[in-house]
């Protein structure tokens, strides 16, 4: 749905100890570059933590004073907030109002754990993309952004902001939308062209697995609890 430009699109962030910054800081970047752009970086305190990788940083804005959003944007942080109450309490609240929930990553694992995926079709990194079903979700293996109403869902770094451009064209029209996209000069030229497991052939897709098979057991193990924990009604 089209809003005018006249009309202040509000865009939330949310970030927190952990967060792997590459999922989520593009996006943010596109929509404040964007016409009439009102920005929040949200998360319980203000006080300063460090990103994925020790990148200090702060939000700008708590989960209380964060008023409706048009557009929510979870990427990944660490696994223990996929079973943190208070994070999917807000991501639900703000979810009930946003034009787009943006779902990067892990994040989608965040977002399913919320029980946002139920009936939707969703895609994640190719290493979690077919557990999604077990959150309600309708898997699609692809490194494309996957649209099912207002869920925008991709994978890893780059689909953060291949996210935005396809909300702030629904939002805000092509026009805008190609205006960032240039503004980015976004134009990949990856070096080895090996960015999905298609390309990357079985053997580097198994050790790239490998790699991070332990985080991705936790990450896996700790939404599914909470998810089944919330259907059942057993969480606080």
């Amino acid at each position: 749905m089209l809003k005018p430009i006249d009309q202040k699109l509000k865009v939330a962030t949310l970030v927190c100890p952990g967060v792997f910054l590459p999922d989520v800081v593009n996006a943010h970047t596109a929509f404040s570059l964007s016409p009439n752009i009102e920005t929040y970086l949200v998360w319980k305190t203000l006080e300063p933590f460090n990103a994925y990788t020790g990148w200090p940083m702060a939000a700008t804005t708590t989960f209380n004073e964060c008023p409706d959003v048009d557009v929510l944007i979870v990427g990944m942080m660490a696994p223990d907030s996929a079973a943190d109450q208070e994070i999917l309490n807000f991501i639900k609240q703000k979810a009930k109002h946003a034009n787009a929930v943006i779902g990067i990553c892990y994040g989608v694992l965040v977002l399913g754990s919320a029980g946002l995926l139920e009936g939707k079709r969703a895609t994640s990194n190719f290493q979690v993309g077919d557990s999604l079903k077990e959150f309600g979700a309708i898997p699609v293996l692809t490194s494309e952004v996957v649209i099912d109403g207002n869920l925008y869902t991709a994978g890893p770094a780059h689909g953060c902001f291949e996210a935005a451009i396809e909300v702030l064209s629904a939002l805000r029209g092509d026009d805008i939308a190609k205006m960032i996209e240039l503004t980015f000069e976004y134009n990949p030229h990856p070096k080895f062209k090996v960015g999905s497991p298609s390309l990357a052939g079985p053997e580097l897709a198994q050790k790239v697995s490998d790699k991070s098979q332990e985080m991705t057991n936790i990450y896996l193990e700790t939404a599914r609890k909470t998810y089944q924990a919330n259907c059942n009604g057993t969480n606080d």
